[in-house]
């Protein structure tokens, strides 16, 4: 699915399973010694998928560690992102070359859970909701493509962005722009552009800037 939304130079891996080959690296496995079944299986399996991912910019597989705010660490050179839910797990990656950000996000395309659209949503998003085709969940979309947004910001600024911090307009075409809400520094781009689709009962959302001669 996200192939159909990214660059060709981005190597994407989805996995719609936990294949029994994933393993963790020791430093990987000792992060979640104490999680839950699902939690492990999740985290493995998406490794599993940036290693093959890796292998597929020609890089050698290598631990793939949180932040402290739990963004993956990538080799110098590798933009890339990941993303998880109930039966779906992917990594996207690319060399730093070919794209400044990368963000990727996948969300069950079902309602989002009481009050939390209110919590997620600007006014003017939550108005354009209320008057939209009825066919797709527009508030889940609206999260996953935020979540698709920070993915792809925090990682190159080292800014964290808040729900609030970015209005999002969305196209029935798939496409969809964020308006940075935030100051940004003039050097950064104050609007996104992203892409999504809804497909096998998923929403999966991405966000790729490219890389301008004027953005090292």
């Amino acid at each position: 699915m996200l192939s159909r939304l990214l660059p060709d130079a981005v190597a994407v891996v989805e996995s719609f399973g936990d294949p029994p080959d994933a393993e963790l690296y020791p430093a990987e496995a000792a992060l979640i010694r104490d999680a839950v079944t699902k939690r492990r299986d999740e985290f493995t399996t998406v490794r599993h998928c940036a290693r093959r991912a890796l292998s597929g910019l020609g890089l050698a597989p290598v631990p793939v560690l949180p932040d402290r705010y739990g963004a993956p660490q990538w080799p110098d050179g590798v933009v890339g992102s990941l993303t998880h839910c109930d039966g779906y797990r992917a990594a996207a990656l690319t060399h730093a070359g070919e794209l400044m950000m990368l963000g990727i996000d996948a969300e069950p395309h079902a309602p989002l859970p009481d009050g939390v659209l209110g919590a997620i949503a600007l006014p003017a998003e939550q108005a354009w909701i209320r008057s939209a085709p009825p066919h797709v969940h527009w508030g889940r979309l609206l999260f996953s493509a935020k979540e698709s947004v920070y993915k792809a910001w925090y990682p190159y600024t080292g800014a964290r962005l808040g729900f609030e911090d970015a209005e999002l307009r969305f196209e029935p075409s798939g496409t969809f722009t964020a308006l940075l809400t935030t100051a940004v520094a003039p050097s950064l781009p104050d609007r996104l552009s992203g892409r999504w689709l809804i497909g096998q009962g998923l929403i999966v959302t991405t966000v790729a800037v490219p890389r301008g001669p004027d953005r090292p």
